[in-house]
């Protein structure tokens, strides 16, 4: 408690009513957060089991309980819930399965699958190609998180377009209940819904969690506001943490306008704003506050530190893209070089995931090693998944997760109305869909083909894995695989015959990873089966993601987005151009508001340096375009900021950088 600063204190010592901390970046809302959880334990004699911090990442969740673990030790710690929404959300789900109408066990569809189904029952119901399948999973998904029912969606409806998304989304829920499944916005909607028609379980749960703390509450949507408000119920003990100027996820069903409906629904709702900032230095921290300022606000902050004032930030003109990029590698190069500072040091930062592209190349040619964020990890690409989901079949017919996401990839003619019914007799038999293939009883529920196909698939599958057992167990699989056509079901559901041929080099590493598993013990007491195996690559997906967090000497590359939350000693943000930053789509849709959060998310990361680079021209479709400089630049505080490049570009100062460069190199090949 005496590391924090008098606000911080005050919002850790608040808690006889509603609370939310506005908390600007930087200004250390997390050591709040985490000393208010030990606060209300030690002092406020609450019990860790009644008591829940949400966040929105598992990242955050797990660095937050990290936190809390040092400092709540033993039997003071048992029980607290420090959790995603969509986490908390599962696990209420869990608990009251049986009131919702869900069986225990029930499935999780990711958006591969949700997607998958979304394009059945286009093809299915409306005659549709499918090919919009993503547009209209993206309307349901917001329609979820709007709290809107399929029925209120149709009434919404203002063209034939939109009421076929509706009628979509009606038959979409129908059968994830048939399924015995949720999607990802379920998670939260379902316990809303809940809450709602069942006050006794609310009540249940309003008394489990008898305080609630939510971090970055500016990211909430309807669904989530609504999960606080009825848990917090009129004792409304509860502390928020939030920054306005950092809502940059509207696309995602976000609404900064939460943090205002606050004040309505408890007006007795008190304010505390942290504005003491821990990371940047004095000018970085100006020119965000000037940036930030041409936004409208309900409250008003601005960030100051103790810091030293630091270096002016740089604006740097660019000949073209391929010079930016280039020039990016140049400085980052020169700047360890002379500075003796690491690689990980640094992060670039872009507006679109496209950006990176050429950056990578001229990275990879100055021999700088980078980590790409927000890259898909390998057990996450859908062909993967499917590979797995066989697989797990083969070792466990329970899995019902597993047999939903193969039972008809490639395609067996197998239509969701028999998986429909599959569902909903299994519900009422208790059992796995696997099981419930098998029982004289589905013949009362279906017949004729739909019946023969899902027989002649498990059919096929028990066969296999006999024949697992009895042979070798990789050739076994690898002739599964030739057998179910897998190749050929790729290519036709792939951009390019390039892309399925990687799709497939990516099926056949994942089992000679499981080849290589077998023979690494072979003909030693630690010697595994293919079951163990399986089972092994399962949790390698967790490993994975593990090691990528692994502190490694790499510049770090992302998007504006994914950069939230983290902070480097040295950030450049690229492309700083109209209809790039800014973005075109919000410029057209007059939302420079949020584009502008976007900017001032990018300036807060940096905590010593700061870099904007732009290109004078860039090419498009093939054509060479001039840029238009970013409005952003203009909104900086003029004596804060040094231009370099394009007409301002000073060769003796360059061949004066150049020698400097070339001193560090001598210097560091001599040391």
């Amino acid at each position: 408690m005496s590391r924090l600063n008098p606000r911080q204190r005050e919002a850790v010592h608040y808690v006889s009513g509603p609370l939310l901390v506005l908390a600007g970046a930087g200004s250390g809302k997390t050591s709040v957060i985490t000393s208010k959880i030990v606060y209300l334990v030690e002092q406020c004699g609450i019990k860790a089991r009644n008591i829940a911090a949400l966040t929105f990442t598992n990242k955050a969740a797990r660095e937050m309980k990290e936190r809390v673990g040092k400092l709540l030790k033993g039997k003071d710690a048992k029980g607290l819930t420090v959790s995603t929404f969509h986490n908390l959300g599962l696990n209420i789900i869990r608990q009251e399965h049986k009131t919702l109408g869900y069986k225990s066990g029930f499935t999780i569809f990711d958006a591969e699958d949700a997607k998958a189904l979304i394009r059945d029952l286009m093809m299915k119901d409306h005659a549709d190609s499918g090919e919009d399948a993503a547009d209209v999973q993206m309307a349901i998904s917001n329609w979820k998180n709007d709290m809107l029912s399929p029925e209120q969606a149709a009434s919404r409806a203002k063209d034939e377009r939109e009421q076929m998304m509706a009628q979509v989304y009606k038959l979409y829920n129908r059968y994830l209940k048939a399924y015995n499944a949720v999607d990802f916005d379920d998670l939260i909607l379902l316990p809303v819904t809940l809450f709602q028609n069942s006050p006794e379980t609310l009540d249940k749960w309003q008394n489990k969690l008898r305080y609630l703390l939510v971090d970055e509450y500016q990211d909430t949507n309807i669904t989530q506001y609504e999960l606080v408000k009825m848990l917090v119920g009129v004792r409304a003990t509860f502390t928020v943490v939030g920054d306005d100027d950092q809502s940059i996820y509207s696309w995602r069903g976000a609404r900064p306008e939460n943090l205002v409906k606050l004040k309505e629904d408890f007006p007795n709702l008190n304010l505390i704003k942290l504005e003491q900032n821990y990371r940047s230095t004095r000018l970085i921290l100006n020119a965000a506050n000037k940036v930030i300022a041409n936004n409208p606000h309900v409250f008003e902050k601005a960030l100051w530190s103790d810091f030293a004032v630091g270096d002016q930030i740089r604006i740097i003109e660019c000949r073209n893209e391929d010079a930016e990029a280039e020039r990016i590698a140049g400085e980052i190069l020169n700047f360890k070089l002379k500075n003796k500072v690491d690689f990980k040091d640094f992060a670039i930062l872009y507006r679109g995931n496209h950006q990176s592209r050429l950056l990578e190349i001229k990275l990879q040619a100055f021999q700088i090693p980078y980590q790409l964020s927000g890259g898909t990890s390998f057990f996450a690409r859908s062909e993967i998944k499917d590979a797995m989901a066989y697989l797990r079949l083969l070792i466990n017919p329970e899995d019902d997760a597993a047999f939903l996401r193969i039972i008809n990839v490639p395609r067996r003619e197998i239509g969701p109305s028999t998986i429909e019914k599959l569902g909903n007799y299994a519900t009422e038999r208790d059992c796995g869909l696997y099981q419930a293939v098998d029982e004289i009883g589905l013949e009362q529920h279906l017949t004729g083909k739909g019946l023969e196909k899902v027989r002649r698939f498990t059919h096929w599958l028990r066969n296999t894995t006999r024949r697992c057992s009895q042979e070798d167990p990789v050739t076994v699989i690898k002739q599964m695989f030739t057998d179910i056509e897998y190749e050929e079901w790729l290519h036709e559901n792939s951009n390019s015959p390039l892309q399925a041929e990687r799709r497939m080099a990516n099926v056949w590493y994942l089992i000679d990873s499981l080849q290589k598993m077998l023979d690494k013990d072979k003909g030693t007491a630690d010697e595994i089966g293919i079951d163990e195996a399986v089972t092994k690559l399962v949790l390698r997906d967790m490993l994975e993601q593990q090691q990528e967090e692994e502190e490694t000497d790499k510049v770090h590359l992302m998007t504006l987005h994914a950069s939230k939350g983290l902070e480097f000693p040295h950030v450049f943000i690229m492309g700083l151009e109209e209809e790039i930053l800014p973005h075109r789509a919000s410029i057209e849709e007059n939302n420079i508001e949020e584009e502008r959060r976007l900017m001032y998310v990018g300036i807060t990361r940096a905590k010593k340096t700061l870099a904007l680079t732009y290109a004078g021209s860039r090419k498009q479709y093939g054509e060479k375009i001039e840029t238009i400089p970013s409005r952003f630049l203009d909104e900086l505080p003029e004596d804060d900021v040094v231009w370099e490049g394009g007409g301002k570009n000073d060769k003796a100062a360059n061949q004066e950088k150049g020698k400097a460069t070339l001193a560090s190199l001598k210097d560091l090949m001599g040391g």
